[in-house]
């Protein structure tokens, strides 16, 4: 079998991306079936963290134990990955341990040079170029809610230099999907040229349009999905949080740009989230929200992407 990572979403074809998410599906759907709760007997999974998360964590613990496995949490925090020992050495002894690495780590060349020093499967935790755990179960949450892809348009809102950002853009452009990035008219806010290239590479041959604009309401015109990330990702220093408020206040989801979407759209965050910032309470806790739909799905979607990493999702 050929050892493939998951760096980014465009890393799988939108057929890979559609298989895992219907595989998710099933799997959440019959959740103890013995078919899945010894998929990945004898089987670990080291996860190693630079960055903080709840979700992120007790998903893949949860999700290995699920399917019958053991998963390693590895802190770097005191210990920086690259530092006492280089990132090669470390990913070469630890893919003699292990059969799966994951990592969520603050620089892409991290993520990089684990793939191309490990003898196991890599899965992207975060870094600062791509989240495709997070974008593998948002599309997973979209078909449950919309039962389809085609002909849908999504909308992102705020920081837009984001890892989030990024692999919806190549997620939609992948699927031939519409999105709308709305963000502040300012290069530190908005995606990086490489990923607009990536998009519309991928765009020419699926006929998505993936647009940055300045605009809330001209984003939300037309769209089924909403979605807003954190204002205050982590590393924002406290002394520069007044001021990202003033600048991304104009592309908060309220009820007036949901009220300019489609009356049946959805809501989505990967949150964490704060009322009152990049959202309202009233729409995050509103009836169009799917937010806590969209977290569970981190655990589902994660446990089809290893087994379709290691070959053995049938």
């Amino acid at each position: 079998m050929t050892l493939r990572h998951l760096t980014k979403v465009s890393d799988f074809t939108r057929e890979e991306c559609e298989a895992i998410i219907d595989y998710a599906i099933k799997m959440k759907a019959d959740l103890w079936n013995e078919k899945y709760t010894t998929k990945l007997k004898n089987k670990t999974l080291l996860m190693i963290f630079a960055k903080p998360s709840l979700r992120t964590r007790v998903s893949f613990e949860t999700g290995m134990t699920q399917l019958g496995g053991h998963a390693i949490f590895y802190s770097i925090k005191d210990s920086p990955l690259g530092i006492k020992e280089t990132i090669q050495d470390t990913t070469k002894c630890a893919s003699r341990y292990v059969d799966m690495i994951s990592a969520r780590v603050f620089k892409r060349k991290d993520i990089q040079d684990i793939a191309a020093n490990s003898d196991v499967p890599v899965i992207n935790m975060l870094d600062d170029f791509a989240h495709p755990c997070q974008i593998m179960c948002d599309f997973q949450t979209i078909k449950e809610k919309k039962g389809k892809f085609d002909n849908l348009k999504m909308s992102f809102y705020g920081d837009c230099y984001n890892n989030v950002t990024y692999d919806l853009m190549r997620m939609c452009a992948m699927f031939g999907m519409d999105l709308d990035v709305a963000c502040p008219d300012d290069p530190k806010y908005a995606p990086e040229q490489e990923v607009i290239d990536e998009c519309e590479e991928i765009a020419k041959k699926t006929g998505a349009k993936i647009r940055v604009v300045h605009n809330a309401l001209e984003a939300a015109k037309n769209s089924d999905i909403l979605y807003a990330d954190s204002w205050m990702s982590y590393g924002i220093p406290k002394d520069e949080e007044e001021e990202r408020v003033k600048t991304f206040m104009p592309y908060q989801v309220n009820a007036e740009v949901m009220a300019a979407a489609k009356s049946d759209a959805i809501f989505m965050n990967c949150l964490p989230a704060k009322r009152g910032y990049e959202e309202t309470a009233e729409v995050i806790d509103g009836p169009q929200s799917i937010v806590f739909d969209q977290a569970e799905n981190r655990l589902h979607a994660q446990k089809a992407i290893m087994l379709f990493l290691l070959g053995i999702m049938d």
